[in-house]
């Protein structure tokens, strides 16, 4: 069983929560999508889940009929009594009352392999998705509900009006594809923009053999400035016969370059 909006309602209304704008909290009501979302996720007996932003606990409820076990992380004080009333029955659940943005992966999850399942809130989605392909390689694929903003950046390619540093972090740890569009009207309180579901598989290895500290410190300077061609955009950290020498021309700008040219051009540099 999972949440009905009239008994999200219910919920919110005994508790006294108004959804926090800050938190970026929108609280999926509709059962068939956060089924949907599990069963995009492909998680059952003997699989681990991490659930960041639980709220009131629909996709956990749907997360563990699937007989997964959850982890999961959420920052507000009174949602962590609602998850515990909702779902703290439940075998194998843990609820972990943390800032996701700050918690202590490598402490929390141990050893891989880890799925994390999440309608992610907008305000931490970009960062948590990075900072967790960078930090927590237990977690080996992330399947994540996000705005569709958000989804295109994170999927995005050379040429793509979302294309920018996201994207190319995203590629360079892992395959990520949109796999379902979602509307404001699964949501409480209802959005104003349309969701999309994103699965994001980590690589065994990184998709280039560069060096991420130089890779990265390049490509955030090329994105920084991305009106400016790279010769200018890039000037002091690579100069333009150094660009000639890895095969890119000087006068694209960084949203023209894929992950190997960012690669081909930090190869170049030294730290």
């Amino acid at each position: 069983m999972t949440l009905t909006r009239t008994e999200v309602r219910s919920l919110l209304d005994r508790y006294d929560i108004r959804p926090k704008r800050s938190l970026g909290q929108n609280f999926v009501v509709e059962p068939n999508t956060v089924r949907r979302i599990a069963e995009l996720a492909g998680v059952g007996p003997g699989d681990r889940v991490v659930e960041v932003g639980p709220g009131v606990g629909a996709l956990t409820l749907a997360l563990l009929e699937t007989g997964a076990e959850v982890t999961a992380v959420e920052v507000d004080d009174v949602l962590v009594e609602v998850l515990d009333e909702v779902a703290g029955d439940q075998g194998g659940l843990r609820i972990v009352h943390a800032d996701a943005m700050e918690v202590d992966w490598g402490t929390l999850l141990g050893d891989g392999p880890w799925t994390l399942v999440a309608n992610l809130p907008y305000n931490v989605s970009v960062p948590l998705v990075c900072d967790l392909l960078d930090d927590v390689p237990a977690i080996g694929r992330l399947v994540v509900m996000v705005q569709l903003e958000v989804a295109d950046r994170l999927v995005a390619g050379p040429g793509d009006e979302a294309y920018g540093l996201p994207s190319v972090k995203v590629a360079y740890h892992a395959e990520a594809r949109k796999v379902g569009r979602v509307p404001p009207s699964v949501f409480l309180p209802r959005p104003r923009v349309d969701s999309a579901l994103v699965d994001i598989v980590r690589l065994p290895e990184p998709a280039v053999d560069a060096d991420p500290e130089v890779l990265f410190r390049l490509v955030r300077a090329g994105f920084g400035q991305r009106r400016k061609m790279l010769r200018g955009a890039l000037r002091g950290l690579v100069d333009e016969a150094g660009l000639v020498a890895a095969g890119v021309d000087p006068t694209l700008r960084a949203e023209e370059l894929d992950l190997a040219q960012w690669s081909a051009i930090a190869g170049g540099v030294t730290r």
